[in-house]
């Protein structure tokens, strides 16, 4: 059966709500630590900087392995695990006695419990939705803006109240909830994702339903049995084949502008606006402004973007909000008090929510739902170098500018490319797809195809928007081989 479009699914979106608070939401929170960090252990900016891309680029870093064992094991034990791990980094962080020791604890092992959250979560929504998908997404992936909205001030209070110490113990035990959040994960098992080997024998093409699906087939125990070497690695390979498709690749390199981009504006706005004489309340209530209008952008992106007129059109609707974030950070510099900053804040919280809820549906649309785990796992690996680098560069052209204004014009310079990229690509595919149907004269192309061990291919202009169409091949040729 396909996706049920309800019913539990519903609880699969409350879940990963829950997992993107206590996840992103936390993340970003942990800029509001930043001054509270340089000021105790007498450090400049590029070093202090290195614990929020830790976490960031650890979340990331590690997301196929989480991807793995949501796969193999569990999407339940992964999370669960997930939530052990970063609520015992966070505990761990409130001991730190040097900068290093917060690299281990708060970067590493908090970033490691994130991603076998993260990537897991959002998988499951997409499992359990197709026609709302990009409004589920929208609802689940607000857990980021409203967790932010409420966690800055809260933040700031903890630790005037109980030093930095004492708030990050106190975010310790929140984070705890992600176990919760494992728990609500139930397993559903898809046509898609499983054939018998019966089924798999009989079929040669595996493309049974959605033109915007590519519907893979999963070798399951029974075949394993009859092929054993050839049949794990049938799978291995088959489970990371999306690695090859050029859509996929011309996303991948994209994300990794995308990311590289929008990372150091969370760690450097609240420091930004102190250094233009913003009070710290008033720089703690960006990061809320920011976090609501995110979740705005969340749930109208993916509504407007469910819509009949739009939803063909999702690719541009990503790659434009993604270009709208880059603008707006380069107006940035010039935005020098809280009135303006104040509108900076809706405008990049509202682009980021909707860019955001839109990369798991982007990424489904390019790789079909069966798939969905295994790309979102390797889509946020690609955040991990850009989230690493970005903020200390950022840090250290700041050290040495003596200015925010080189790091902001970066940031925003990366973004605009990365949309470029995605719009020129796009064309491109158009110009050829309309080049080869003015040479053949018909809507009917003919298919060329070619074979990879066991895999047959088959490009065409007219069946789908993708260039590569996976196809199985027959009985014969799988068993000779």
């Amino acid at each position: 059966a396909g996706p049920p479009d309800g019913g539990w699914g519903w609880m699969i979106v409350a879940g990963c709500f829950l997992v993107t608070i206590c996840t992103r939401a936390v993340t970003r929170c942990i800029s509001i630590f930043f001054v509270e960090f340089q000021a105790y252990f007498g450090q400049d900016y590029a070093r202090t900087a290195w614990i929020h891309s830790i976490v960031d680029s650890a979340t990331m870093l590690c997301a196929p392995l989480g991807s793995l064992i949501s796969n193999h094991v569990s999407c339940q034990v992964g999370i669960m695990l997930g939530g052990l791990l970063a609520s015992t980094g966070l505990i761990l962080s409130s001991f730190a006695t040097s900068l290093e020791h917060l690299y281990l604890s708060l970067g590493v092992l908090t970033g490691l419990g994130f991603a076998l959250c993260y990537s897991p979560a959002i998988a499951m929504v997409g499992k359990y939705f197709n026609k709302r998908k990009a409004l589920a997404y929208g609802i689940a992936m607000s857990g980021s803006g409203i967790g932010t909205f409420i966690l800055a001030p809260v933040v700031q209070l903890l630790i005037e109240q109980f030093s930095w110490r004492g708030a990050l113990l106190i975010l310790g035990g929140f984070v705890l909830n992600l176990c919760v959040c494992g728990a609500l994960m139930r397993p559903i098992s898809l046509k898609e994702d499983c054939k018998t080997a019966p089924e798999f024998l009989e079929q040669n093409y595996v493309s049974e339903t959605e033109k915007q699906d590519l519907k893979r087939t999963s070798i399951c125990s029974p075949l394993i049995k009859l092929w054993p070497h050839e049949c794990l690695c049938y799978c291995s390979w088959k489970e990371y084949d999306f690695l090859l498709m050029p859509g996929f690749m011309v996303l991948a390199v994209s994300i990794l502008f995308m990311a590289y981009g929008c990372s150091p504006l969370f760690v450097y706005l609240v420091p930004y606006a102190l250094s233009v004489g913003v009070s710290h309340h008033q720089a703690a209530f960006l990061m809320s402004i920011l976090g609501v209008i995110d979740i705005i952008g969340n749930i109208t992106f993916g509504w407007l973007t469910d819509r009949r007129c739009l939803k063909k059109h999702r690719y541009f609707c990503y790659l434009f909000a993604v270009g709208m974030d880059g603008l707006s950070c380069l107006f940035l510099p010039v935005l020098q008090s809280f009135p303006l900053l104040v509108p900076f804040s809706f405008t990049f919280g509202y682009f980021d929510g909707a860019y955001v809820t839109l990369i798991p549906v982007v990424t489904a649309d390019v790789v079909g739902t069966s798939l969905l785990s295994s790309a979102l796992g390797v889509v946020y690996f690609l955040h991990a170098i850009p989230y690493l680098v970005s903020p200390p560069v950022a840090g250290w052209l700041v050290d040495t500018t003596g200015s925010y204004t080189a790091s902001f014009l970066l940031c925003g310079f990366s973004m605009i490319f990365s949309s470029a990229l995605l719009c020129f690509a796009r064309l491109a595919k158009k110009i050829k797809r309309t080049h080869l149907q003015s040479l053949t004269g018909n809507t009917t192309l003919k298919q060329h195809m070619w074979t990879n061990g066991a895999i047959a291919y088959s490009v065409t202009a007219e069946v789908d928007q993708r260039d590569v169409e996976f196809l199985a091949v027959d009985t014969n040729s799988f068993s000779k081989r």
